[in-house]
């Protein structure tokens, strides 16, 4: 099988435990209580169409319709969940972690959205907010900074205060992205 395009293999970094928790399901009626929370919580976060994806998947549909109205992201994390109940062995590597670099397009898509008064995006960063506060460092920073983009901040040396090399370069990143926008 040929390698995913860096933009998904970052994605499925990111989604690894929700598509093996959906494979492990359709296998395992009875992990469905752990999933069904899972599927709530992703919900509440704003992934509605990805759920109701995901419990198509459940109720035994396989085919390409359910890849219809999806976004990038839900698509390629519907087809992985596709891909691993055809083979388990291509599902994602659970201990791999995403590179945050890879992040800073999507974050910036996200901002912009905010920016031009995208309920979802808003909703979706403050919930990213709350993650990246209890995680601290420069996590935490990251969470005020993408708050201060939202409102029009581009000033790399504000928005990055306390931040470690690899968190500025996070932001520089995040504010490239955001010119092209």
């Amino acid at each position: 099988m040929p390698a995913l395009p860096e933009k998904d293999q970052q994605i499925l970094a990111s989604h690894a435990g929700l598509v093996h928790a959906v494979v492990q399901t359709c296998h395992n009626r009875d992990l469905m209580p752990q999933l069904e929370q899972l599927l709530k919580l992703s919900e509440e976060n704003g992934w509605n169409q990805l759920v109701a994806s995901i419990r198509r998947i459940v109720g035994g549909q396989r085919d390409i319709n359910l890849l219809q109205n999806l976004d990038e992201e839900d698509r390629v994390i519907t087809e992985a969940i596709l891909r691993g109940l055809q083979n388990p062995e291509t599902l994602p590597d659970l201990s791999a972690t995403p590179d945050p670099e890879h992040a800073a397009p999507g974050l910036a898509s996200m901002v912009a959205a905010a920016r031009h008064g995208n309920v979802e995006a808003l909703k979706a960063l403050a919930d990213m907010a709350i993650q990246m506060r209890n995680a601290g460092g420069d996590m935490a920073r990251l969470a005020s900074a993408l708050s201060q983009m939202e409102q029009g901040e581009d000033d790399v040396e504000k928005l990055s205060r306390e931040m470690s090399p690899a968190g500025l370069k996070l932001v520089e990143t995040i504010l490239e992205e955001l010119k092209k926008t």
